[in-house]
């Protein structure tokens, strides 16, 4: 396995953000490579993934040990970039995540996950689990439970007095146990360009198109695709108003009236309040007209849409904020 790729995997290992922030401190020419074999890559096996971890962590062992550290130092610098009121608050949360908290890896699981593999558990080893969990996160897991479960939890919780270690122990290790086994079956999925999309929607604007503009250098048709993925029909909610009619002007009503046929009364509403009132009323009565329309259809328009976007923020007309995100099937 070369570098480039080494260096794909782990960045898809991170976070978004971070990510982001790792490539916006590599040089260009390591941006474009890493980009494109991030691009490249389909699936990437869970050995190949802490296979390239582990050397990563092997690597930063062998370098010179820093001499400071440790709470007392991380408290100075925090007393003088923040205060001293602000610091110990940081430092508090820091204390805390220090420790060892039980069912500490579920605090990257998220809410959907838990559920999945407690859903079946007895209401005490629910109660258990939730007590354990941040107060957000474990409002995200109660209100997921059934409705007749949700009070039994609850005051169970109320009522829970001091546990034994070993039962605490026990049940964590168990669940733990559950989920990594779950999801080592499955392979991972990693890379692709609607990751690249991702990313780069996270970047600067600087930063981002001048990857893109490279990357059309040597190939054309993923830097489009890339770029497609970076905005989506969807947040046309994003354009002001100017930049709205700026489309408008670019796009035939008959565009416009199968694009909106499968879009949300928000977007609706968005390119309606754009026009004038009997523009718009004909735009409502060819919907209307326009019977069941492929999906398929659908999405072909307003890609076209935002490619009509792409040009005009290309050529400085308007300003566009960056976004997300079988058969033939009919809206009726």
């Amino acid at each position: 396995m070369d570098a480039v790729r080494k260096s794909a995997i782990l960045i898809l290992s991170l976070d978004k953000p971070l990510a982001a922030e790792v490539l916006s401190n590599m040089s260009r020419e390591q941006v474009e490579r890493v980009t494109l074999e991030i691009a490249r890559l389909d699936d990437v096996s869970r050995e190949q993934q802490e296979a390239v971890l582990e050397e990563f962590y092997s690597s930063l062992g062998q370098l010179t040990p820093i001499e400071r550290g440790g709470l007392g130092f991380a408290n100075e610098l925090l007393e003088q970039s923040l205060g001293k009121e602000n610091a110990g608050a940081i430092l508090e949360n820091v204390r805390q995540s220090m420790n060892s908290v039980p069912f500490s890896f579920l605090q990257k699981v998220g809410s959907e996950n838990i559920l999945t593999f407690i859903m079946e558990e007895h209401v005490q080893t629910i109660a258990l689990i939730v007590s354990h969990l941040p107060n957000s996160l474990a409002g995200e897991v109660i209100s997921g439970l059934p409705t007749n479960r949700q009070l039994d939890v609850i005051r169970r919780i109320a009522h829970m007095e001091q546990t034994s270690p070993d039962i605490v122990a026990d049940v964590e290790k168990t669940l733990q146990a559950r989920m990594t086994n779950t999801f080592s079956q499955q392979t991972e999925k990693a890379g692709g360009v609607p990751l690249v999309a991702q990313i780069l929607n996270v970047t600067d604007r600087v930063t981002n198109k001048g990857i893109l503009d490279s990357l059309d250098q040597e190939d054309a048709e993923l830097a489009d695709e890339i770029r497609r993925l970076m905005f989506v029909f969807e947040d046309i909610l994003k354009l002001d108003d100017k930049s709205i009619q700026a489309v408008l002007k670019e796009v035939d009503n008959s565009q416009w009236a199968t694009a909106l046929k499968g879009a949300s009364e928000e977007i609706r509403n968005k390119i309606f309040s754009n026009l004038s009132q009997r523009a718009a009323e004909m735009l409502k009565e060819e919907i209307q007209y326009l019977g069941p329309v492929r999906v398929s259809d659908v999405e072909h328009i307003q890609q076209q849409i935002v490619d009509t976007i792409r040009r005009l923020e290309d050529a400085g007309e308007i300003a566009v904020a960056s976004g997300s995100g079988g058969g033939d099937q009919f809206i009726t």
